[in-house]
């Protein structure tokens, strides 16, 4: 089986075992940010990389695009969910010790 199988297997495992509260939402949340946030990140580095070198070849706005805009959306958006995550994690760890 492939790693997304597993996590996906694994998350739905857990979500039709077990009464959805909030030690299970604070696990996907974790897993989420441990496991399936890297694998994109390695992703879109990938494409970021690839789309950056074919934009030498371009002219125009395919130039622009092609160095500028999709790199910004993928690592602006890979970002974002990375901070929005952490933050989460950070803020429900810190709730759930109080």
């Amino acid at each position: 089986m492939s790693k997304w199988t597993d996590i996906r297997g694994s998350i739905e495992q857990v979500a039709s075992d077990t009464q959805i509260d909030e030690q299970v939402k604070q696990a996907i949340t974790q897993k989420c940010y441990d496991v399936i946030l890297p694998s994109l990140q390695k992703l879109g580095d990938g494409f970021v990389t690839s789309v950056k070198t074919q934009s030498a070849d371009e002219s125009g706005w395919c130039k622009v695009r092609d160095a500028i805009v999709l790199p910004a959306l993928i690592e602006g958006g890979l970002w974002l969910v990375e901070v929005v995550l952490k933050k989460t994690i950070e803020k429900t760890a810190s709730i759930s010790a109080s």
